[in-house]
């Protein structure tokens, strides 16, 4: 069961060598991610003048989030499991301590921040914008959507590289599988509330424009949905023979 398999961790691991080693990694995957993702809206936007989001810049994001989280997942999957934005659905299924999962979610947190004030002071001033809900869409509306597209993301990561039987072809292609997922999920629900399925992605841009506004909706939703999934395959699904993600033996 998931639930026996949840660990707080030893305090020494706060400060191994490995685990900080790990958390660097999540900090420079969830940068790049970021800088990619966040600056691609940037670009649309002094394209045309700050002008409407048209079906041309969804398709935009998608692919340029969706190729960012490809080389993020793969530049960090052999130090700390690439999670960048899996990290709670990877402890809710008990395949990352606690200890280990708070030391990536500050790196993913700082990593986000950096990007954006990276992307700001490089284009020269430019505002990065906080996700939002669209207008028509209710914040419950969106708040199901987090949900569902973080599911949907937390169960890919899962069948493609926790699951012990996922080594092989399936292993190697799993980078490419969760950009993908992300992409397809920006292009479902980009135009309802930006799509972040990530409480880090939101948080760097949200604190860099000071705009909270419905923030508890890139929370809420995401630790749900990931939770939720991580609980499902492992129950369901996978086997209890497997080597947890990021585990640690000290």
């Amino acid at each position: 069961m998931p639930f026996r398999e949840i660990a707080v961790g030893r305090p020494e691991e706060a400060t191994h060598p490995d685990a900080l080693k790990a958390a660097l990694a999540e900090f420079f995957s969830t940068l790049i991610f970021v800088f990619a993702g966040e600056g691609s809206g940037m670009a649309f936007s002094k394209l045309t003048n700050d002008g409407s989001t048209t079906p041309a810049g969804l398709v935009a994001a998608a692919l340029a989030h969706a190729f960012g989280l490809f080389v993020a997942v793969s530049v960090a999957a052999n130090i700390s499991g690439g999670h960048v934005a899996v990290t709670f659905g990877a402890f809710i299924g008990g395949n990352i301590t606690l200890l280990r999962g708070i030391l990536y979610w500050i790196a993913q947190l700082f990593g986000s921040t950096v990007a954006c004030l990276l992307l700001k002071f490089a284009t020269g001033g430019l505002t990065t914008s906080a996700f939002s809900v669209s207008s028509g869409v209710s914040v419950w509306n969106a708040f199901v959507l987090e949900i569902v597209m973080t599911f949907g993301l937390v169960y890919t990561l899962y069948a493609t590289a926790i699951d012990s039987r996922s080594k092989g072809n399936v292993g190697i292609i799993a980078p490419i599988a969760i950009g993908f997922i992300v992409g397809a999920n920006i292009l479902a629900g980009g135009a309802f509330d930006g799509a972040s399925m990530n409480p880090a992605v939101s948080f760097g841009p949200t604190l860099v424009s000071w705009d909270w506004t419905n923030h508890w909706v890139y929370w809420a939703g995401p630790l749900i949905g990931g939770g939720i999934a991580g609980l499902i395959y492992e129950l369901i699904f996978i086997s209890h023979t497997h080597v947890p993600l990021a585990s640690s033996e000290f």
